[in-house]
C-alpha cells in the first residue's frame, strides 16, 4: 500500500504474500513493458514484496528504481528480492505517496499495480503520481475488477465469496471494481493522453487451480479479510469455512477455469 487512508483488505498474511510474490512484470505489467528503456528512472508505488519491482529494475538498468510501500515488513522482503537478484539500482523504502521523500517530477515512469482499488481517493492518488512524474513521463496503473471475475464450474460458495469481498473492501474505503474505473479516474485526475486496455490472469491447469484455490481458501479463513468479515458482522466463522470449502471444491474440479479481469491505463504526463 501507499499510505493513504483506507484499510488494506488483504493484509500481509503468508497466503497473501504467496500470491504477491508470484507476480512478475511479464504477467502483471505487460502493457507497460514496450514503453520502458534503459536508463529510465521509475517509481514503483505500493511495491509489496518487490517481484515486479525487480523485473522493472532489470529492464531500465542502469536507470534507478525507487520502490515504496507503507508496510515495513513487505519493504524488507522487497529489499531481499533485489539483493538476491544482485540489483544495485533499486531503493526499497517505507514511504507515502502524499508525503514524498523526493522532489516533484523526479521520475520518467510512475507505476502502481493493484493499488488504486485499495485507496480511499484513487483520483488523488493519480494526481500525486502525476506530480512525481516528469514532463512527458508516463503514469501506469493496473487493477483487477472483482465483479468481472468469472469461473466454471458454478460453485455457490464462490458467489458468496465474491459478494463478501465486495462488502468488506468497500467497508474498508476501497473500490474492488477498480479496473473498469481507471480510465474515468485518470480523466478526473487531469490526464488527457490516456491509453486504456485490459488483460486477464487465467487459472485452468491442475497446478494453477490447486495454487489459486488453495491460497484463497486460506485467505478467506486466515487473512485480514477473515478478521474484517467477522468484525464488521458480514460473516461468521462457519460462513468463512463454508466458502473455503467451496474454493477447494472448485480447485478439485478437472474442468475448473477461473479468469481475473484487469483494467490498465498508460497516462502521459
Amino acid at each position: 500500500m501507499i499510505g493513504m487512508s483506507a484499510v488494506y483488505t488483504h493484509g500481509h498474511h503468508e497466503s497473501v504474500l504467496r500470491s504477491h510474490t508470484w507476480r512478475t512484470a511479464a504477467n502483471s505489467a505487460a502493457y507497460l513493458l514496450p514503453h520502458l528503456r534503459s536508463g529510465m528512472s521509475l517509481l514503483d508505488v505500493g511495491c509489496g514484496p518487490g517481484t515486479i519491482t525487480a523485473d522493472l529494475a532489470e529492464l531500465v538498468a542502469p536507470g534507478h528504481v525507487t520502490a515504496i510501500d507503507a508496510a515495513d515488513g513487505v519493504v524488507a522482503k522487497a529489499r531481499e528480492v533485489a539483493a538476491r537478484r544482485g540489483l544495485e539500482n533499486v531503493a526499497c523504502e517505507v514511504g507515502d505517496l502524499y508525503r514524498p521523500a523526493y522532489p516533484e517530477g523526479s521520475f520518467d515512469v510512475v507505476h502502481a499495480h493493484q493499488v488504486l482499488q485499495h485507496v480511499a481517493d484513487p483520483v488523488g492518488a493519480l494526481v500525486a503520481m502525476r506530480r512525481a512524474c516528469g514532463p512527458g513521463g508516463l503514469v501506469a496503473a493496473r487493477d483487477s475488477d472483482y465483479a468481472t471475475f468469472t469461473w466454471y464450474p458454478e460453485v455457490p460458495a464462490l458467489d458468496e465469496w465474491q459478494d463478501l469481498y465486495h462488502r468488506v473492501a468497500r467497508a474498508n474505503g476501497g473500490e474492488p471494481d477498480a479496473g473498469r474505473r481507471l480510465l474515468s479516474w485518470a480523466r478526473q485526475a487531469g490526464f488527457s493522453d490516456i491509453t486504456a486496455t485490459g488483460s486477464v490472469w487465467c487459472f485452468a491447469t491442475p497446478a494453477d487451480r490447486a495454487w489459486w484455490s488453495g491460497l484463497w481458501a486460506e485467505r478467506v479463513t486466515s487473512s485480514a479479510m477473515a478478521e474484517q468479515s467477522i468484525s464488521y458482522g458480514f460473516a461468521a466463522r462457519a460462513d468463512l469455512e463454508r466458502i473455503a470449502d467451496g474454493w477447494r471444491e472448485w480447485g478439485a474440479a478437472e474442468d475448473g477455469w477461473f479468469a481475473v479481469v484487469h483494467g490498465e491505463i498508460l497516462c502521459r504526463a
